[in-house]
């Protein structure tokens, strides 16, 4: 009997774990930092560089990311199977809004989202071999007006922390949404069309 195949996720996120498992893709983590493995500094990966462009600064990142598991993947000597990695980013215009320091930047990347019309952009990287294959979902999400009150109720929640734009589109910021065109998946952290697409061309079994 053939085994089923499988390929390692390269991101920490239950989010993009969850999509996989909803398009039925078998996979593995392979994260960052586990004991007795080299230190790899994350922040300076998602550092922005001056003049960049949401959508040159999410797949440049996307990118570095999946370097850093191709070489996470070699040092462990790991059994050989694509590795896919992912990256969300959030831009207000020209501005990218990262994740959120502490409560107060939330609130504060939250006040510029308010009534605002603003785009969620996500790269996907997959590794076979030696070949990568990427795409990029670009997706619009319009913000309610929100009171203060709101505001101070959503990040009191916890649920900002950790989440480009300081909000998960699958939580209790859907309340505020007015209005969204494009990828729920891609918003979310994984679009299923593109990441799809990327593995029927490495020929997986979809």
């Amino acid at each position: 009997m053939t085994a089923l195949p499988y390929l390692y996720l390269a991101s920490q996120s239950p989010r993009r774990s969850q999509l996989l498992e909803q398009m039925g893709v078998r996979h593995v983590l392979l994260l960052p930092n586990v004991q007795g493995d080299v230190a790899e500094d994350a922040e300076a990966i998602e550092a922005v560089l001056p003049g960049e462009t949401p959508r040159d600064y999410v797949v440049r990142v996307t990118g570095l990311k999946l370097d850093a598991a191709v070489a996470r993947h070699a040092r462990r000597q790991l059994a050989q199977a694509p590795i896919l990695c992912s990256d969300t980013t959030v831009a207000l215009g020209t501005q990218i809004l990262g994740k959120p320091a502490d409560a107060a930047d939330a609130d504060r990347m939250l006040r510029q989202l308010a009534g605002q019309t603003h785009e969620v952009l996500t790269a996907v990287a997959l590794q076979d071999g030696g070949q990568r294959r990427t795409a990029l979902s670009i997706s619009q999400v319009t913000f309610a007006a929100m009171t203060e009150a709101q505001i101070a109720a959503y990040v009191a929640s916890g649920e900002p922390m950790g989440k480009a734009g300081s909000y998960g589109i699958q939580g209790r910021a859907a309340a505020h949404v007015a209005h969204m065109a494009g990828s729920y998946s891609g918003i979310m952290g994984l679009p299923v069309y593109e990441t799809a697409q990327l593995l029927r061309q490495a020929g997986w079994p979809l």
